[in-house]
């Protein structure tokens, strides 16, 4: 053997200290909930090394198990996978609504991320969506996560999300004064849609976010009304699809959501007004709707005390019931939902309430929890990586009392979570 060869030998044992020693958890409990055959599992045995899952089995240990391993014993309770949530708002909070932004900095913002990434992680949800923020703040959040400075869930970014000038993304409500300051964020046209697209990718993003119609919390914009034209919307999917990204279309009213799926858009976001047509396109393209249906409760309840501004309560006055009857709807027609909270306009953390809504307005448990599972892992081209425990997947493993499939608001109190084969939380 060259000198050079045992160099590098020597080189890839240094270089690989996982070849000599493999960390390995197994976990075991009551019961395991298989999203992907949709059952229930007695006894699981699940063997996480390194992170990812090596084996799922039923009853006894295996026999090749490392003499160091980790064992965490789960009696009583019921596993499932880490949960996906597809529309979250890390970089904000509820508490600050309505022109009280104002007197907060510009990186004030950034530094909610990290009790808020906690927040979600600790909850359940080891992984998110994030589908917004200024100044590639998602980003930051994920570098810092996967660093290790900081707990929480893996974060899939979008960075800026953007409209045209004027719409739900735009800078509106504030003096022309201010927005001559900060520079336009509306982005017109065909071209300038290819060049933003061009630069999130450039600074991190994985995803694209587009704003299609008005929305509830921005001033001057009808929340039903289409604001993205149909060329523009399709320029958006042809040049994040071309680079390998999915798109999410921020879309209230029909038209606007109808433009989204014929141009091919990958999930439509809150979804409000639906008719029987558009939902059976969506099912035709194989479009996701992520529809939040509980926020509104805590917007109504706790918003005005925010500081939301009137305009902006009578929106969601207006929409959130019937939002709700459309979730119904697409449900009975068979259409697919992930689940998307919108954490950001109410309380990072609480998102396992949504559940019940979902149950209450037409889903099954079990569909429930698909859609912040498996489904949701599909809307983000990462089944080999989330949203089911299956050998190859990360460690991602959340446990609760009970059976979540007999009463889904355990899904709001998680008591263990796990991710990537560590321990995360442990209430027990």
């Amino acid at each position: 053997m060259t000198m050079i060869a045992r160099l590098a030998i020597i080189a890839s044992i240094l270089l690989c200290p996982a070849v000599l020693h493999a960390e390995t958890l197994v976990v075991t409990a009551d019961r395991m909930i298989d999203v992907l055959d949709g059952r229930v599992f007695e006894n699981p045995v699940v063997v996480v090394t390194d992170g990812r899952i090596t084996s799922v089995s039923s009853g006894g240990m295996p026999a090749d198990l490392p003499e160091d391993a980790e064992r965490l014993d789960l009696a009583g309770m019921t596993i499932l996978p880490g949960l996906i949530d597809m529309h979250v708002h890390l970089t904000t909070t509820p508490r600050i609504g309505g022109f009280r932004r104002l007197n907060y900095t510009d990186s004030f913002w950034t530094t909610l991320g990290v009790p808020n990434a906690r927040a979600m992680l600790e909850s359940g949800f080891t992984t998110v969506r994030n589908v917004g923020a200024d100044d590639y703040a998602d980003v930051a959040l994920r570098q810092g996560i996967e660093a290790g400075f900081y707990p929480g869930p893996r974060i899939v970014a979008a960075t800026e999300s953007f409209g045209v000038t004027g719409g739900h993304c735009d800078r509106n409500g504030l003096p022309p004064s201010l927005v001559d300051r900060d520079g336009e964020q509306g982005v017109n046209g065909v071209e300038e849609i290819r060049l933003q697209i061009r630069q999130n990718r450039r600074y991190g993003a994985d995803v694209i976010k587009i704003c299609a119609t008005g929305g509830v919390f921005s001033r001057n914009t009808d929340v039903g009304a289409q604001q993205m034209t149909a060329e523009e919307i399709r320029a958006a999917v042809e040049e994040a699809h071309m680079l390998g990204m999915r798109v999410a279309a921020h879309a209230h009213g029909n038209a606007g959501i109808r433009a989204a799926i014929e141009a091919g858009v990958d999930t439509i976001e809150h979804a409000s007004y639906l008719d029987d047509e558009t939902i059976r396109m969506a099912i035709d393209r194989g479009t996701f709707f992520s529809m939040d249906i509980y926020n509104t409760e805590y917007t109504l309840a706790e918003g005005e005390a925010n500081g939301v501004l009137e305009e902006n309560l009578a929106k969601e006055r207006q929409v959130g019931t019937i939002q709700r009857e459309s979730f119904r709807l697409a449900v009975e027609l068979g259409a697919r939902h992930v689940f998307g909270s919108d954490a950001g306009v109410y309380p990072h953390g609480t998102g396992g309430r949504q559940f019940a809504r979902m149950v209450r307005f037409g889903m099954t448990p079990l569909q429930a929890i698909q859609a912040a599972t498996v489904t949701a892992a599909e809307a983000l081209d990462r089944t080999a990586d989330v949203g089911a425990i299956a050998p190859g997947r990360y460690g991602d493993i959340i446990a609760v009392d009970g059976d979540p499939l007999a009463d889904i608001t355990a899904l709001e109190h998680v008591d263990i979570v796990i991710k990537g084969g560590e321990i995360a939380v442990d209430r027990r």
